[in-house]
């Protein structure tokens, strides 16, 4: 699709809007002891999928960085929802979804399908991209958290079974698993001395 100048004034809404993600915060806190930014989980999402799956066969690098580009950017309006806090009567996907239809709104229809589709096989995670930026996106916010300063009664035992569907049957994902587990099951047994 070619970019018209007359759709710049959408683009360039959708963007002001989508720049709430540099403020919104997670339950992640920085190796600077302050919290992280759904724009920063999301920069280092994108960094891990480019180093991790750059060169793998039969992944779409492409299609892998759109989808984790796009993954949380419903959160620019409804903000994030720690996982320990998420609850089976009210999911999240659902609301977070509805934020994302109304963040898209002033983008030409085809990069608003386009933002739509992309989230969708994300949260479906039925293709090989799909489960790889959902995987990487479990092991970017345990990765944080063991580098984190975090509080003192900080729940690191959750991150032991955090998302472990989704980094199950590729062998990346659950070689990165294991070091981060065993880094967490070590954090959680005692406390933590950050120099």
């Amino acid at each position: 699709m070619t970019i018209s100048t007359d759709q710049l004034d959408g683009i360039l809404e959708f963007l002001r809007e989508a720049e709430r993600l540099k403020t919104v915060t997670r339950s992640g806190w920085t190796s600077q002891g302050r919290r992280e930014s759904v724009a920063e989980h999301t920069w280092r999402l994108c960094l891990m999928a480019m180093l991790l799956y750059g060169d793998a066969p039969r992944v779409d690098l492409a299609r892998l960085l759109r989808m984790c580009l796009v993954h949380d950017l419903g959160e620019a309006l409804g903000g994030d929802v720690p996982a320990p806090e998420q609850q089976a009567s009210a999911p999240k996907a659902g609301q977070e979804r509805a934020d994302l239809v109304r963040l898209t709104e002033p983008l030409p229809e085809s990069l608003r399908g386009e933002i739509l589709a992309l989230w969708d096989e994300y949260e479906a995670a039925a293709t090989p991209e799909a489960r790889i930026a959902k995987g990487l996106d479990k092991l970017e916010t345990i990765l944080q958290h063991t580098q984190g300063r975090n509080p003192a009664d900080f729940d690191y035992a959750f991150n032991l079974n955090y998302g472990r569907r989704y980094t199950a049957g590729d062998p990346l994902l659950e070689a990165l698993r294991a070091r981060l587990d065993a880094e967490t099951a070590r954090l959680a047994g005692g406390p933590r001395d950050d120099g």
